[in-house]
């Protein structure tokens, strides 16, 4: 089973999150929530944030049948994506104007369980 948890127009560049993601990427959960906690970058909170915010659809979605500890929850997918841009005007010398463009990123994390729950059918296994 799988959950998922997306984060939109987080405004950092997709360059400075991609580098604290390639951290946790394929990690359980516990591990990436620990390393992120203990990152000194801005985007790790974020990415921290948002593995929470996928544990708990997590549990939403099984109903809390099952404990979170007693899992393997691991991070089967984490994509970070460019959004778009803010223009603003910065005035320059002789009355003309630079651009400031101010990044943004949309990530997507999704959590998998690697042992399967009770409450649903795995591959080869059916109902008579």
């Amino acid at each position: 089973m799988e959950a998922v948890a997306k984060l939109k127009n987080c405004p950092l560049s997709a360059r400075k999150m991609r580098l604290v993601a390639d951290l946790v990427r394929g990690k359980k959960v516990e591990d990436a929530v620990n390393i992120l906690r203990y990152t000194n970058k801005e985007a790790a909170g974020w990415l921290e944030k948002l593995l929470l915010s996928a544990v708990t659809n997590w549990e939403n979605k099984t109903e809390g049948s099952q404990n979170v500890d007693e899992l393997d929850l691991r991070i089967k997918t984490l994509m970070v994506d460019d959004a778009g841009h803010l223009k603003r005007i910065r005035a320059a010398p002789q009355g003309r104007a630079h651009r400031i463009r101010k990044h943004s990123n949309h990530v997507t994390v999704i959590i998998e369980n690697k042992i399967p729950y009770d409450g649903e059918l795995t591959v080869g296994d059916e109902e008579e």
